[in-house]
């Protein structure tokens, strides 16, 4: 080997400790960043005309787990829908209350019960007609507050479809642009890991919005598509469309055009029902707490409010009541229309001719709510049918969610326990999932991530090529010297 050649082979040494060294500082100094895939420097053999001439830097490599990535993300898209399903049957079940809770559902229907035992033994004591009627306006506001809560959470769900298809097209648009960026600095030659790491970031981001599969392309693009085939982005990006609702009542449903459904590239696709093309994550989610999730709850809501009514509307009970009349409950002041009961809930009403703030009279619960004159004091007829009808058991309406035949506190208490047992399930799954979320991740890390004490090692064996290298040209530099000096 000629003294040139030497030379040659410990500069290429040399610039390739030094672009090594440079790349273990760089994992170092990122060692805690979650979203930096750790780096390293590919060396070949340079040759000219078969004999060896140093080393060549062939670029760096960024580390890759497709597996591991592709298992991580899949994890983040379930327990992204785990966490609005566990959050919005967390809240029904608040809106309904718990049995010992004073305010619950349960317990305005077992208040209720109590006041008219107590008005039927003492018909002549208006506190007593008093209690009865606050106790039945007090169950009324409640089941059209908890109808209310429940449009909330409806509309939180609609403005959260809106918040993620707003991100996912904005962050497909840049994943376009980021592709074209990669492919340009690879033409030139330039690392692009930095470019990579930022577009995987964007892909996380996603991810757990939609359940997603990743497709490498030539000169490190990539394409996007959903875990049951929908194309994301492959050259171009895909657009999603939405159109948020701004207020949402009980009777609006997308299958009835009140609300908007999701589009992509302007076709309409089907989400919510969890075989959707984009099902599977937090978007997806959403959809079904606005369209299934929350109209299952008003509907065992509304089956409650037809109970509640339809047992004082009977002619047994109030003899004063003529057919087509309203009982002591009313829809909005109406009596029931089995044609025009859904979103009852929300417009559960005391009927006025009992209530003196609305014009009416208090001893009409006790001598009939169509009397036309007081009757006598001691005559708790009606208001013991209103108590005995009360408790009485019965089928509960469609929609109930059970078909056991019970009182009105025992369908108000199964009710409520529909509602805590889903929240329950949903509270569970959602620690599940998070679990197997924080499992993937750490085993991506592991395999992305940066281990400081293989850095460090790695960083004594480049001091020791770099060592070696320099002792080289140091010699060289003597025996050049020497020549000159001969």
């Amino acid at each position: 080997m000629t003294i040139g050649a030497a030379l040659s082979n410990a500069y290429s040494g040399l610039t390739a400790s030094s672009r090594m060294a440079e790349t273990v500082s760089s994992n170092v100094a990122n060692a805690l960043n979650e979203n930096y895939s750790r780096r390293t420097v590919a060396l070949s053999s340079e040759t000219v005309g078969g004999t060896g001439a140093g080393v060549r830097i062939d670029g760096i490599v960024r580390a890759e787990d497709r597996v591991a990535t592709a298992a991580r993300r899949a994890a983040d898209a379930d327990a992204g829908s785990a966490r609005l399903l566990a959050e919005a049957n967390a809240r029904l079940e608040n809106a309904l209350g718990t049995p010992e809770d004073s305010g619950s559902l349960s317990a305005r229907a077992t208040r209720l019960e109590s006041a008219l035992e107590t008005a039927a033994a003492t018909p002549e004591s208006a506190s007593a007609l008093n209690s009865v009627l606050s106790s039945a306006r007090s169950l009324a506001d409640t089941v059209v507050g908890i109808s209310t809560e429940n449009q909330r959470i409806r509309m939180d769900a609609d403005g959260e479809i809106a918040r993620e298809v707003e991100v996912v097209n904005e962050t497909l648009s840049r994943l376009a642009q980021l592709n074209r960026e990669i492919q340009m600095q690879r033409a030139a030659g330039n690392d692009a890991s930095a470019l990579m790491d930022q577009r995987s970031q964007l892909v996380d981001r996603i991810a757990s919005m939609i359940p997603i599969r990743t497709i490498q392309r030539d000169h490190d693009q990539l394409a996007i598509y959903s875990a049951s085939g929908a194309q994301l982005l492959d050259g171009e990006a895909a657009t999603l469309g939405f159109a948020a609702t701004g207020t949402i009542t009980a009777d609006m449903t997308l299958a009835g055009g009140a609300l908007s459904g999701l589009t992509l590239n302007g076709n309409s696709i089907a989400m919510g029902q969890g075989d959707g093309l984009l099902d599977g994550g937090s978007l997806g989610a959403a959809f079904a707490i606005r369209d299934i999730v929350v109209p299952q709850a008003d509907a065992r809501l509304d089956a409650f409010a037809i109970d509640l009514a339809g047992r004082f509307e009977q002619a047994s009970v109030d003899p004063t009541l003529t057919p087509g009349a309203a009982g002591l409950f009313t829809d909005a002041g109406l009596a029931l229309d089995p044609l025009a009961s859904a979103g009852i809930a929300a417009r559960l009403a005391i009927n006025a001719a009992a209530d003196p703030v609305q014009g009416g009279a208090l001893w009409r619960l006790r001598d009939g709510l169509y009397a036309t004159a007081e009757g006598e004091s001691g005559n708790g007829a009606i208001l013991t049918a209103m108590r005995d009808v009360v408790g009485v058991n019965r089928t509960p309406p469609a929609g109930a969610g059970t078909t056991t035949a019970q009182g009105l506190a025992g369908l108000a208490a199964d009710i409520t326990s529909q509602a805590g047992t889903l929240a329950l399930d949903q509270s569970e799954n959602l620690a599940y999932q998070s679990a197997r979320q924080s499992s993937y991740r750490q085993a991506e890390l592991s395999s992305l991530g940066v281990d400081t004490d293989e850095e460090m090692q790695q960083l004594l064996l480049v001091e020791q090529a770099y060592a070696a290298n320099a002792r080289v040209i140091s010699v060289i530099d003597g025996l050049l010297k020497t020549l000159m000096e001969m």
